[in-house]
């Protein structure tokens, strides 16, 4: 092999496990395990002392240190009011999710002999602005070079292979992790994948499973004992319950029950729990599912898709046999389960491979051109002989195959999982967000609207900025939440009802840049929605010090 390409990683930052993988030297998808051999890495964090331990023993830690223990910390991603106070020092949960990603890495680097650089991190796709700007930041906490952050389903989905054949396919991608779930329909074609629609929860997955079985084992302890404590609020106890319910979960994956003990306050007690009855008490868990999946089937047959070619299973929490059973029983065909805990790492790696392709072959075609890189990537013709002659260099200088070097300009193209728009006054003149670019639109996209000054003389105009979850055009301002503000000065006499032009712009990576407009005089005020959600200024800087001294373990 010849000149070697610049290696991406993709890095599945889940809520209960993370994973690391890279494409090897023959275009194969490969988790990188750890330094315990294991494949998945937990998403916890022990904060011991000067040490920083993250994974199994972090996992295993908790049962003893349960206040210097952070798990989950994936949902609380984007929330502006959460820190985990430890020995004096206040930490965010993008800190606490970089000494995670630190950790994946660091193990990887030592199985692999090279540093890990550029990475391609992965989200649920019904994660919005905040959560995404915080998973970057993460990123970068953690010393990376953050290429993207892309969607779980559409990683999956690459890593499903279904790119790669010649015909068309729609396909449903239910991703149910240990603490999100995403449901996504995705038409897949040899030249392109296009993302319909997609939705989900962020706050379900299979750590509420766990959480039912918790409150059952209580419930347990209780009529054996014939006390009415509240045992839960006892941090050792709740940390050894919480273990004790993920493994008897998997357990109840291969086996009709499972014999699990509950220790507290000196009393231990025996409780058999069956399958039938975890079915029973989760049942509705899972049928949120089910009513998830519908809702995008609905919002798909707006877009014109009303059936779908298969459905496949993604994510850890897919393997609870009841799962697939409901999905059969629902929707009529079998659902394929794939690589649960492999395919988004794998998808992301894939797609960093893609994008690494793609930087050397345009700067190739632009040395060929004499034309500018941004000029290129504007303009790329892949028909034209000049990109033919690069690409057949490329294969030859990196052994990649010709056919890869063309297919890593395959376009994949996502939707907006949120609706974005502006507080104004309705026709009952009351406030209410009026929606400028709607939840399920393909981006990237630019959409504007007109709106009109409410009195003569108007000084300025306070434009804010809001999400939502719904894909009406107008919502009531209680359910959305303000992402920013901008001020636009107007000029003097003004009559009422002169016209403002506001202009939303969102990329693939989920920036938004909004412009405002008064069209009499042209004045404008430009905004890039940086969320105050996230970790900023001074104390960032400080994060990214204290990541680089960090010994994580």
């Amino acid at each position: 092999m010849g000149t070697q390409m610049k290696r991406i990683y993709g890095i599945d930052l889940g809520t209960t496990y993370s994973s690391i993988a890279y494409v090897d030297e023959f275009g194969k998808a490969v988790v990188i395990p750890n330094s315990e051999n294991e494949r998945v890495t937990p998403s916890v964090v022990f904060f011991d002392g000067d040490a920083v331990v993250v994974g199994g023993v972090a996992k295993e830690s908790a049962r003893l240190y349960p206040n210097e223990v952070v798990s989950f910390i994936k949902r609380s991603m984007g929330e502006p009011n959460f820190l985990f106070e430890y020995n004096g020092k206040s930490y965010r949960p993008e800190e606490i999710s970089a000494y995670v990603l630190k950790k994946v890495a660091k193990d990887a680097e030592e199985k692999i002999g090279e540093a890990i650089t550029d990475v391609v991190i992965t989200c649920p796709a019904y994660f919005g602005i905040n959560e995404r700007e915080a998973t970057k930041i993460a990123g970068e906490i953690a010393g990376f070079n953050v290429r993207q952050i892309i969607n779980e389903p559409t990683a999956a989905a690459i890593a499903y292979g279904s790119i790669e054949q010649t015909d068309n396919r729609v396909v449903l991608v239910y991703d149910l992790g240990g603490g999100t779930f995403d449901i996504t329909m995705i038409d897949i074609r040899p030249d392109a994948i296009q993302v319909i629609c997609t939705g989900g929860d962020h706050n379900l997955g299979g750590k509420d499973w766990d959480d039912r079985i918790v409150n059952n084992l209580v419930q347990e302890f209780q009529t054996q004992t014939g006390s009415q404590e509240d045992i839960l609020e006892d941090p050792d106890t709740w940390q050894d319950l919480q273990l004790s319910a993920e493994k008897s979960k998997k357990i109840l994956s291969q086996r009709e029950k499972t014999p699990i003990a509950v220790t507290h306050g000196g009393e231990r007690v025996k409780v058999e729990l069956q399958r039938d009855k975890f079915y029973e008490i989760t049942r509705d868990l899972l049928e949120r599912t089910i009513s998830l999946t519908h809702g995008i089937l609905e919002e798909a047959r707006k877009k014109g898709y009303n059936r779908f070619d298969e459905i496949i299973l993604v994510g850890g929490s897919t393997r609870m046999p009841q799962v697939e059973q409901r999905i059969k029983e629902e929707f009529g065909m079998d659902p394929k389960v794939f690589d649960p805990d492999e395919a988004v790492a794998k998808g992301a790696a894939i797609f960093g491979w893609k994008l690494s392709i793609n930087d050397d072959l345009i700067k190739r075609v632009a040395q060929k051109t004499q034309k500018t890189v941004e000029e290129i990537t504007k303009t790329m013709d892949t028909s034209s002989q000049q990109f033919k002659d690069a690409a057949r260099e490329m294969a030859d200088d990196t052994g990649v195959t010709q056919a890869a070097v063309e297919s890593s300009l395959i376009k994949i193209r996502d939707v907006t999982s949120k609706s974005f728009g502006v507080v104004v006054n309705n026709a009952e003149n009351e406030e209410a967000v009026f929606n400028v670019i709607l939840r399920n639109t393909a981006v990237p996209v630019n959409a504007k609207d007109t709106f009109f000054t409410a009195v003569a003389n108007q000084q300025k105009v306070l434009i804010r900025i809001m999400e939502c979850e719904t894909s009406e055009e107008w919502v009531p301002v209680e359910t959305a939440v303000e992402i920013g503000t901008a001020v636009l000065n107007l000029p003097t006499g003004l009559p009422t009802e002169t016209p403002v032009e506001i202009s939303f712009s969102l990329n693939r990576e989920g920036r938004l840049q909004i412009t405002a407009r008064e069209t009499t005089e042209s004045k404008e005020v430009n905004v890039v929605i940086e969320t105050t959600s996230v970790i900023r200024g001074k104390d960032l800087d400080e994060a990214k010090a204290r990541s680089q001294g960090a010994v994580v373990q």
